[in-house]
Parts: C-alpha cells; sequence; structure tokens
C-alpha cells in the first residue's frame, strides 16, 4: 500500500478518537494575553511561570547578546561552540543551585537523553516513575539498561524493582510533574536510593524558579543537597523564560557528561544571546521574590474557587493546575468554547496522559490577576 493511504488511514483513526493534534500560530509575545487564531485570549497555557518571556530587561539582554556575539555559537560545544556566555550562566547556574558545576544543554529533552544514556549501559537498571516526562523515559529506553516504572510517587513499589546488584541503578523522576502539578516524595526517594546504593536523578523543568524561598526549586523546598540528589536537570525555557536546559552536580558527574553525552557532544550549541537573556533572567528569578509569592497566591485563589465549583482538580500546589474531564470529545469542546470566549486552555489527551484522563491543564503566571482568573473560574462554572 502507497505510504500516504496508510498515513491518511491513521490519521483519520486519531480524528474519530478525538486524539488529532494541531498546532495554533500565536501573533504576538508570550504573555498573560496572546493573539491566537484571529483572537485576543487570556493565556492559561504557557508554562512562562514568574512571567519573564517578554520581559523588557531579559529582551534587552538578547538584544545586546546578540550585538556582541552574534546570532549563532555556529558549532558544538566541544569544537568552537562554547562561548562566553554559555561558560558564564554555567557558573551562575552552579552558584544558584548550590552545586559544584552546571552544564548547557540546547534542550531538556536532549539533557535527559544524554544524561542516561551518559550513566547507564546494558545490563544497569532506570527506575522511573510511571508518570514521568517522556524525555526520561525515552532516555532510559535509548540508553539500553533495562527500564522499570514503579507506580505515581509510591516508594514501596519503587522499593520492590531495587536489588542487591552490582549493576548500576538509576532512580529517575520528575521533581514537578508537568501534567498534574504534584510533587515527588523526594526526601524518601533519596533515603531509599542512599539504602540501596542508587543514583537518584531529578527533572526539575516545572520547579526551578518556581519553588523554594530563592526559586532555586525542588530539591531547595526540600532542603535536599548534592550528595543526597547528585543528579539535576532542570530547564531556562519555563519559569526563566528563555531557552536550553542544564544539569548540575559534581566534578565527575560533569566531566563525564563531557565526554559521553552524544546529545551534548554532536549538538550546536544554543545560541550565545540566549545564555545572556538567561543569565539576565537568573538574575530577577533571585531578586523578585515578590513574583513567587504572587504567584502562590493566585494558585490559592484558583483552587478556593474550583473547589467551590466542584471541579475535579489534580492534589497541586504549583502553578500547574488541571481539571480532569476523562472524554477525549468533551475536553476539545470545552477548550474550543474556552477560546471563543477569549480564554486559551489547552486540551490535554493520550499519549501525553493515560488513556481516561483527558483534562484541561491550566497554567498560572505571576503576570495574571485575580480578576483574569475569576474570568476564568466563571466561565468554567457555566461549561462544567
Amino acid at each position: 500500500m502507497h505510504l500516504d493511504e496508510v498515513l491518511k488511514a491513521e490519521l483519520r483513526v486519531r480524528e474519530q478518537q478525538g486524539l488529532y493534534r494541531r498546532r495554533f500560530i500565536v501573533e504576538s509575545p508570550q504573555g498573560t494575553e496572546i493573539h491566537l487564531r484571529g483572537r485576543r485570549c487570556i493565556n492559561f497555557s504557557s508554562n512562562d511561570y514568574l512571567g519573564l518571556a517578554a520581559h523588557p530587561k531579559v529582551q534587552q539582554a538578547f538584544s545586546r547578546g546578540i550585538e556582541q556575539y552574534g546570532a549563532g555559537s555556529g558549532a558544538s560545544h566541544l569544537v568552537c561552540g562554547h562561548m562566553t556566555p554559555h561558560h558564564e550562566l554555567e557558573e551562575a547556574l552552579a552558584e544558584f543551585t548550590g552545586r559544584s558545576r552546571a552544564l548547557l544543554f540546547s534542550t531538556g529533552y536532549q539533557a535527559n537523553l544524554g544524561i542516561i544514556g551518559a550513566l547507564i549501559g546494558p545490563g544497569d537498571l532506570v527506575l522511573e516513575d510511571r508518570l514521568n516526562h517522556a524525555s526520561l523515559l525515552d532516555g532510559a529506553l535509548l540508553s539500553r539498561g533495562r527500564l522499570r516504572r514503579y507506580s505515581h510517587a509510591d516508594t514501596d513499589s519503587l522499593a520492590s524493582f531495587l536489588t542487591a546488584s552490582d549493576r548500576r541503578q538509576l532512580i529517575a523522576t520528575d521533581g514537578v510533574f508537568s501534567m498534574d502539578g504534584d510533587l515527588a516524595p523526594l526526601p524518601e526517594l533519596a533515603e531509599l536510593a542512599a539504602q540501596k546504593q542508587a543514583w537518584l536523578m531529578v527533572d526539575d523543568a516545572h520547579g526551578f524558579g518556581v519553588l523554594g524561598r530563592q526559586g532555586r526549586g525542588i530539591l531547595e523546598h526540600f532542603s535536599l543537597s548534592q550528595q543526597s540528589v547528585p543528579v539535576l536537570m532542570a530547564t531556562l525555557g519555563k519559569a526563566v523564560g528563555v531557552f536550553g536546559a542544564f544539569v548540575a552536580g559534581s566534578e565527575a558527574l560533569i566531566e563525564t557528561l563531557i565526554q559521553k553525552a552524544r546529545t551534548y557532544i554532536y549538538t550546536t550549541a544554543l545560541p550565545p544571546a540566549a545564555a545572556c537573556a538567561a543569565l539576565e533572567s537568573l538574575r530577577i528569578v533571585k531578586e523578585e521574590t515578590w513574583r513567587r509569592e504572587k504567584l502562590q497566591a493566585l494558585v490559592k485563589h484558583f483552587r478556593r474557587g474550583a473547589q467551590s465549583l466542584e471541579l475535579h482538580l489534580s492534589p497541586s500546589e504549583t502553578p500547574i493546575q488541571t481539571v480532569i474531564l476523562g472524554d477525549n470529545h468533551k475536553v476539545l469542546r470545552i477548550s474550543q468554547t474556552l477560546w471563543e470566549r477569549g480564554i486559551w486552555v489547552v486540551a490535554i489527551r493520550p499519549p501525553t496522559v493515560p488513556v481516561g484522563t483527558a483534562r484541561l491543564r491550566i497554567t498560572l503566571s505571576a503576570s495574571h490577576t485575580e480578576s483574569q482568573v475569576d474570568r476564568l473560574l466563571n466561565a468554567l462554572a457555566e461549561l462544567m
């Protein structure tokens, strides 16, 4: 059968199941209000948690970076693409996270693939939370290690997979789970890892900048050290508002990744101007603590309103608030109707989330106002 015939048949099935994915062009900067599909909308779908993606000082730092270093890095870090802004950002991230060193990656997806592939090989064991991000799961599969998935946030389930072995055992988990907003039980995971002589890796993409008094993320939130959690990955495109990712840990860890992480070695370094912008954004994250305080106040405000409406919310105290509807077609209809009312909330469906848990994934930003949140709640009250 011809390629297009096969693919068109598969696409028709996806459409019938309510699983077809479409891209929508945003015609404005990221922010709490965006221009989408010809309509001005309040945006409740961005991961720009602190409102920094279009911050004037971050934009100015990006522009200065282009003027000084050009638009592109030209090569991988190990050829001639490792430029002054990259190195300064790595040093700033190491200091900010309280770790020995940090290493930049172009994306969080590449970071997770590179870390696991560098640390794990055939015969080794990778243990992952069942609701981990796809990049962690793919990293385990590509490493050729043995992947075991334990029940969500269940340390007893995890313990049942850990073995007395001289092979490497890596526990990998999201810090904040991206589709539910709940936190991994990191203190318990760290204790179990120490008991079983396993290594613990945390993907803090959605906690970095948001959690902790200084915004250092979930490890600051739980007061966990580099010794307890030796491998920390986080991204720079969410709360930091720019682009890229990093790994932070010991000198030996970073040197090992430089030598062995294929997604670091064989990828062009991110634009130096992006590193300049991230440096400025990191300064704002540290200094403007009011952004986290306001964000937490908005989270509480939303949850109070949603609970009064008896909405089925996930148990989250983070900016990720999900309303689980279950039916793929229903969640698409409600998302469409919200857009028609000037509110953008994306519909999340399988395979991003488990079958039967289609949902509205609502994300809050420090740039939102209470009146904008109330407008969303009033719309949900009419539609649910």
